[in-house]
């Protein structure tokens, strides 16, 4: 008679004692979080109650509770869209972060390919470095860069954003595709060679495919930093229509010592909104793509 033998599986139930009754569950659960999420949505909140507070209640704070809004108005996004640039400003931020984001993606996909999947000496050095470069402050790299800019005649130019922002970009979405990139089965790559495929046939037919919650991070990643970035955006670009959102709202609504304090909030919220809805929709490519999701 054949012996049977069973699978011992183990019991995680001893692990998750901690979870067992609610005073536990709350200290270290949903008190953690509470604070994490106040944390977290409290600039929004700031920032979308001072964009609908009137005049009166922006001065008055003794008079008004600071954290509260009675009698909400819509007069400074109204004034936002249609009585400034902000449409003009929040194209141009659009337009450059896009175009820079997908040259940083193009040259970040074959640097990272060439460095992980061809196998050749130094790879492991040219990776490093590669990502030592991002690690360089950009403070430093605007005086040079300007130099360059001026030099070429793109100064005041969206254009000169475009060609500057990849250098901040390419090194870090670089390294994280050189992550995601390792986690391809390389069996799958060792198949196409075998069959005649050439590299860019792999690279475009089977690594890009696999890598796409990896792209996509990357390209989040490029996008909000260059929707944000202020130092270049502010050294290059002088002209009003010209400026992106970060550089406009607060030149733009700061007179001297008077800060437009409703201007302000009203362009910082609506000027964050789309990397919202964008993190909304891709949130699942993203986390699978800092966990690394392509399995053997």
């Amino acid at each position: 008679m054949a012996a049977t033998t069973t699978a011992h599986t183990p019991d995680d139930s001893e692990g998750m004692a901690y979870l067992d009754t609610l005073p536990k569950r709350v200290v270290t659960v949903y008190l953690p979080l509470f604070v994490i999420l106040v944390v977290l949505l409290f600039p929004f909140y700031w920032m979308a109650l001072t964009a609908i507070k009137p005049d009166d209640q922006l001065i008055d704070m003794e008079t008004y509770n600071p954290f509260w809004v009675v009698s909400p108005t819509l007069k400074h996004i109204t004034k936002l869209l249609f009585q400034t640039n902000y449409p003009l400003w929040l194209w141009n931020t659009m337009m450059i972060s896009v175009a820079a984001t997908v040259l940083s993606l193009f040259a970040s996909v074959l640097a990272a390919y060439a460095i992980v999947r061809i196998r050749y000496k130094g790879a492991v050095a040219v990776g490093a470095a590669i990502f030592l470069a991002y690690l360089v402050p950009p403070s430093i790299l605007f005086i040079p860069l300007a130099t360059i800019i001026q030099a070429y005649g793109l100064y005041d130019s969206p254009f000169a954003l475009v060609l500057v922002y990849p250098t901040i970009l390419i090194p870090f979405s670089t390294w994280l595709l050189m992550g995601y990139f390792k986690t391809i089965p390389y069996e799958l790559e060792e198949c196409a060679l075998i069959d005649g495929a050439s590299r860019w046939q792999i690279l475009v037919k089977i690594i890009l495919p696999l890598a796409v919650p990896g792209l996509i991070s990357a390209g989040i990643f490029s996008l909000t930093l260059c929707w944000n970035e202020f130092i270049y955006a502010l050294t290059f670009l002088s002209s009003t229509q010209n400026k992106t959102v970060p550089v406009a709202v607060v030149s733009e609504f700061v007179d001297g010592d008077i800060y437009r304090w409703g201007s302000l909030m009203a362009g910082a919220l609506v000027g964050s909104l789309p990397l919202v809805i964008l993190y909304s929709f891709f949130v699942e490519h993203y986390v699978s793509a800092m966990t690394g999701a392509v399995k053997e």
